[in-house]
């Protein structure tokens, strides 16, 4: 029997029972379908938060607070302060630029329109490390921020969220937490960065957060620093965390009651993090895949049984073992193949879903696309191999006295 009529023999057979075939599939769509979208939500948040490194620029250190440490044990949150960042500009050794942030959510209206933001207390500096850019006004000034001004720099969505064009709301007074602040500039948008969206947050001094909005406080939630380009990264680390030390009245020897991290650090572990969900996606998916190639060999080793008389005549007019063997394999490989195809419809399909309905950022793989289709063929020659290697060796003629 020639190879081009053993595939359309076997093809008939499929569709002779399409409902049946199509059912025994769905295991097949599923797992491909699963890879395809998984591994595109994974790329694209990959993808997404490389471009936010890039956009913060992998020469910014940040200072969070750590862990205050009692006879080694933690003793609660610690605070990083207002002077520890004056500090760092104070110092004469290094070479970077510095930016504190304090970090609250408040209440702001205008008019009649009412949005509750995080409110940032912070320098002039801090727009140039965020490499952030303004579409209208100016930013506040550090004479500004030494008086304790009220005047705001509104993210590109607060705008819209009050009511109002945003070149309009230039020169006009917003309240936040009830105090009057003038609008000097509003920002081109940004997007979101980590766990943060610029784009919705308000801008002020620092000095005019901490003792006019956020009830005197002193603390703040994090200080950037930007390194020049004459000092290392290791050089201005060791430099910061021996200014900060001496700032918290820590020994040399004593645990570090703040943490200072690199966006590049952030990028590593994300992609570290990224892989391990990955592989356990991918590992599900081919338990998917593996069940469904189960159902294919369930399904094949029926149709081995109802086929049995069928099997007989192909035998009694000169069909070999091998061509029935093959023909078998082709129904197999076939079905899972098919399934694979689905499924990779499926998988973009639901890509391109998440990212219309959910914004999403999807990268679809053309490599994870082969590599699911191949598995899929592969499925389908593994499984079908039992059930073919049956069929193949009936006897022609007990199979034809099969009732």
């Amino acid at each position: 029997m020639l190879l081009g009529e053993t595939l359309r023999v076997a093809l008939s057979a499929i569709k002779a029972n399409a409902l049946r075939s199509m059912l025994t599939t769905l295991g097949i769509i599923i797992g491909v379908g699963a890879v395809i979208a998984m591994v595109a939500l994974g790329e694209g948040a990959q993808a997404r938060v490389q471009e936010q490194i890039q956009q913060m620029g992998t020469n910014v250190l940040s200072v969070r607070p750590g862990q205050n440490m009692f006879m080694g044990r933690s003793s609660g949150d610690a605070r990083l302060y207002y002077d520890d960042a004056e500090a760092l500009v104070a110092d004469t050794l290094a070479e970077y630029t510095v930016a504190p942030e304090a970090r609250s959510r408040q209440q702001v209206s205008y008019l009649r329109w009412n949005a509750s933001d995080d409110i940032i207390g912070t320098w002039p500096e801090f727009f140039d490390i965020q490499n952030m850019e303004l579409e209208h006004g100016r930013v506040f000034t550090p004479g500004e921020v030494q008086g304790r001004r009220r005047v705001a720099v509104l993210g590109y969505e607060v705008a819209e969220q009050l009511g109002t064009p945003a070149s309009l709301l230039i020169g006009r007074t917003i309240q936040i937490r009830g105090v009057p602040f003038e609008v000097v500039g509003t920002l081109k948008e940004k997007g979101s960065m980590g766990f943060s969206r610029p784009d919705d947050d308000v801008f002020i001094p620092v000095t005019t957060a901490l003792y006019r909005v956020f009830g005197g406080r002193d603390y703040l939630s994090t200080i950037y620093i930007e390194v020049g380009p004459n000092m290392t990264m290791d050089a201005a680390f060791a430099r910061i965390d021996q200014v900060i030390r001496r700032e918290h009245k820590l020994t040399p020897g004593e645990e570090a009651d703040f943490n200072i991290s690199n966006a590049a650090d952030l990028l590593e572990t994300f992609n570290e993090t990224n892989q391990t969900f990955g592989l356990l996606l991918a590992g599900i998916a081919a338990v998917s895949l593996i069940v469904g190639g189960i159902g294919i060999m369930n399904i094949m080793l029926v149709s081995v049984t109802e086929r049995t008389r069928e099997i007989g005549v192909r035998k009694a007019l000169g069909a070999t073992r091998r061509n029935v063997m093959l023909q078998f394999l082709i129904e197999a490989l076939v079905l899972c193949v098919m399934g694979g195809f689905l499924g990779v419809a499926a998988g973009v399909g639901g890509a391109h879903l998440f990212t219309e309905l959910w914004g999403w950022t999807t990268v679809v793989r053309p490599d994870a696309i082969l590599i699911a289709l191949a598995f899929s063929a592969a499925i389908g020659l593994f499984f079908g191999i039992w059930p073919a290697q049956r069929a193949a060796r009936l006897d022609p003629i007990d199979s034809l006295r099969y009732e």
